[in-house]
Order: C-alpha cells, then sequence, then structure tokens
C-alpha cells in the first residue's frame, strides 16, 4: 500500500493483488487434515512447516478461540411445472430471527435469500415434496418481499413434527465456494465442517478450523494452551469480491455472532497472547471493542442496535477508552440485563491502518487476490503479507478454502 494513503476509504484494491494460477486452488483437501503445509510469519521471516507441529509453535500459554459454528445446508432446490430450474439459498433468518429458534420452527419459517434464476419466478409458490420418518411431506416457498440483491422467502411444510433443521437435513445441499467449480460430493459434508462445529448457521466454513484433528486439540490440551469458542455465522458475502476501484465504495456484510459472557471475562483477564483460529475468530474479537464503545455512549442499547459498522475504526469521533474499559462495560452490559452471553452483529472491515486491540496471532488460509480477507492480512501483517504469498507461491502451497495454512504474529506485536 502507498504510504500517502491516509484513509482506508482510499486504498486501491488493485494494490492488494498476486497472480493465482488455478492449478494452485485446492479442489479437495488433503486426506489427513493436520499434514497439511503450515506458513509461520514471524519477525518479517517466513517458515515452512507441518500443521501437526503447531503445538510447537505456538507461544507458550496461548489462548486459542475458535469459530465454532457449523455450515448448513443452505440451498435448496425447486422444479416449476415449466421445467425451469429454481435454487433458494438460505443466508440468515428472516423470522423468527434468532437462529437457534428457527432451526426449531416446525411448520413455517421465512429466510432472507438468494435467488438463483428468479427470472424464471415471477409469482406464484414453489413445491417440492420429501420424505420425513417414512411419510411424504410437501415443502412450500413463496416469495414475500424484496430486491436484486435479497429476497424473503417464506417456507411452510405439512407436519408438525419436522423442524426446519429436519427440512434441511432432508433435502438441502452443503454449499461449497464458488470458486471450487464443481457441484457438492458426499465427502464435503464431513471435510467441509470443522471438528468442533456445533452451532447451526454458516453458509460458509470458518476455514482455518479445517486443519484441526481431534488429535491436535488434544496435542494443545496436553501442553497447557486454553482453547475458548465464540460463534459467528459466516454469510455469503465472505466469497465477494471488492469491485469498486477504492475501498470507500464497498459494502461490507452483515455477519451475526455470539460471545458467551465466561469467554468476554477470560479476555479481560489474560495474560498470554491471544491467537484467533481463522478471520472470522479474528473480527468478533476486534468486534467487541466497538461493541463495547457502543455501550459506553448509549447504555440502554438494545440487542437489535448492536451492530458494529464498518468504518467505526477509522472514525475520529471516537472516544479514547482501552480495550479493558471495553470489555468492562459489556460485561456490565449483560449483567444488568441478566444474559450469560453477548449476541450482536457486524459488518467490521479490518484494512491496513486498524488497530488490532485483543488478537496476537492468527490462523488462517491463503486468500483470493482483491478481497476483504486479503486486505485483513495486510493489516495484521504489514508490507510482509507480500512476502508471505510470494513465498507460499514459491514453495507449492495450496491455496483457498481446502489449500493450506499459516500461522502469523502481528506485526506491531512486541513479544
Amino acid at each position: 500500500m502507498s504510504k500517502s494513503i491516509e484513509k482506508p476509504e482510499d486504498i486501491r484494491i488493485e494494490d492488494f493483488t498476486y497472480q493465482l494460477p488455478d492449478e494452485r486452488i485446492a479442489k479437495y483437501p488433503l486426506q489427513q487434515r493436520d499434514r497439511s503445509k503450515l506458513l509461520v510469519y514471524r519477525d518479517g521471516m517466513p517458515e515452512e512447516h507441518i500443521f501437526c507441529q503447531l503445538p510447537d509453535l505456538l507461544p507458550i500459554g496461548s489462548l486459542l478461540v475458535f469459530n465454532n459454528t457449523r455450515v448448513i445446508r443452505a440451498r435448496l432446490l425447486f422444479r416449476k411445472e415449466t421445467g425451469a430450474n429454481i435454487e433458494i439459498f438460505c443466508l440468515e433468518p428472516a423470522s423468527p430471527r434468532d437462529y437457534e429458534q428457527i432451526f426449531r420452527q416446525s411448520g413455517s419459517c421465512a429466510w432472507h435469500c438468494l435467488v438463483g434464476n428468479q427470472k424464471k419466478w415471477k409469482t406464484g409458490a414453489l413445491q417440492r415434496t420429501l420424505t420425513f420418518r417414512g411419510k411424504p411431506v410437501v415443502l412450500t416457498a413463496e416469495r414475500e418481499s424484496g430486491n436484486s440483491d435479497s429476497q424473503i422467502v417464506a417456507f411452510r411444510w405439512d407436519n408438525a413434527e419436522m423442524t426446519f433443521a429436519d427440512v434441511l437435513e432432508a433435502v438441502g445441499v452443503l454449499p461449497i465456494p464458488p470458486y471450487l467449480h464443481r457441484e457438492t460430493e458426499n465427502a464435503d459434508l464431513q471435510t467441509y465442517q470443522t471438528v468442533y462445529a456445533r452451532i447451526k448457521g454458516s453458509v460458509a466454513a470458518p476455514t482455518a478450523g479445517l486443519h484441526f484433528t481431534p488429535e491436535i486439540l488434544q496435542a494443545l490440551d496436553n501442553k497447557g494452551f486454553m482453547r475458548d469458542e465464540i460463534t459467528l455465522h459466516v454469510g455469503a458475502g465472505t466469497f465477494r469480491p471488492v469491485q469498486s476501484k477504492t475501498l470507500g465504495s464497498h459494502n461490507m456484510h452483515t455477519e451475526h455472532f455470539v460471545v458467551r459472557r465466561d469467554t468476554i471475562l477470560r479476555l479481560l483477564n489474560r495474560k498470554s497472547p491471544v491467537v484467533a483460529v481463522g478471520t472470522t475468530s479474528v473480527r468478533t474479537l476486534e468486534s467487541l471493542y466497538y461493541v463495547g464503545l457502543m455501550l459506553v455512549e448509549n447504555p440502554d442499547i438494545t440487542e437489535n442496535e448492536l451492530v458494529v459498522s464498518q468504518w467505526a475504526p477509522y472514525s475520529t469521533a471516537l472516544p479514547g477508552i482501552s480495550t479493558e474499559a471495553a470489555l468492562t462495560q459489556i460485561l456490565d452490559y449483560l449483567d444488568r440485563n441478566r444474559l450469560d452471553r453477548l449476541i450482536a452483529q457486524t459488518r467490521l472491515l479490518i484494512a491496513p491502518r486498524f488497530r488490532f486491540r485483543l488478537t496476537d496471532a492468527m490462523i488462517t488460509n491463503f486468500h483470493q487476490p482483491q478481497s476483504t480477507l486479503l486486505l485483513l492480512v495486510a493489516a495484521f501483517a504489514g508490507e510482509g503479507w507480500r512476502r508471505i504469498y510470494d513465498f507460499a507461491l514459491a514453495n507449492d502451497f495450496r491455496f483457498l478454502s481446502y489449500g493450506d495454512s499459516s500461522l502469523l504474529f502481528r506485526h506491531n506485536l512486541t513479544e
């Protein structure tokens, strides 16, 4: 990035690109997750390791933060009587809005959706028949409102014992990244989930976590590392490239996250490095500071108003409080409202000039050129991001979701 750039809005996205040959994109994962390559970048020097060596490469006593979201079978396929195929891609809950509630819904619910081939679905309802516990069930989809970007689609099914989670399990298709240029296969149902995935809601996997195995997690425990979990439901916007010339014209997507009170307390009392597993964990951790700022300005803010804006970190009007004070504000808010977890949303954009407050190191895969995820890496590693990607390309690392990974230490971290 040019040194003359003063505002992230002025960043030219063409300055954050590299040549990624198609053959370097991993179309399938390795048979053994933890045998993938691991690039370690510390003090400006990249080194090649194997992921199973991770417990020996982390600072002693580190706290690792994992995203425990689980990818749902978000693609629902319908066929009209005319023969036209319509794909409905469930993005996030509309009614009810809570993820846990909507998966427990029986009979009906509504989602914000992307609709494929929507020109062929102008009016009327779509139907398909599925089987649940040996009985036929009719699933109906009907558009309620929306625009070219997304639609609210109401679903109904005529079996009161069947939840929407059951519907997705019966006929939904697991979405895999579009850049893999292939259809979802049975193996993806397992390989495109982390071994610790628990909370349903994502339409894309937090792919840095795909390298972990039960054996690696046990090795971390044996060495005394602390492990904690947050939940951020990854949205389809994670695949959306920056199409504007400068960052100021790019609109970040909104993602829902949940952080337990115990986790916030542990972060407040931390005395060792925090290692975020994946960019989704980074965005969640760093969003906490700005949630705390909102609570300083408006202690009575409602849960639905807790939305971190993409430009919040770069505002000159931010009150100057410490990270500890921001976390304390969140704890006070939870205690006042007798809550055991923070539920909020984030549109946080992490780009060069961003000040990291909670993340000391991160584990992440190799990202697409001209993407907001690459900008996040550039913010974290400084100009060294080019050295990282040049090294990975020169040493046959595999790229993107099913590819290899890296362990990056913050470029201005004092050790």
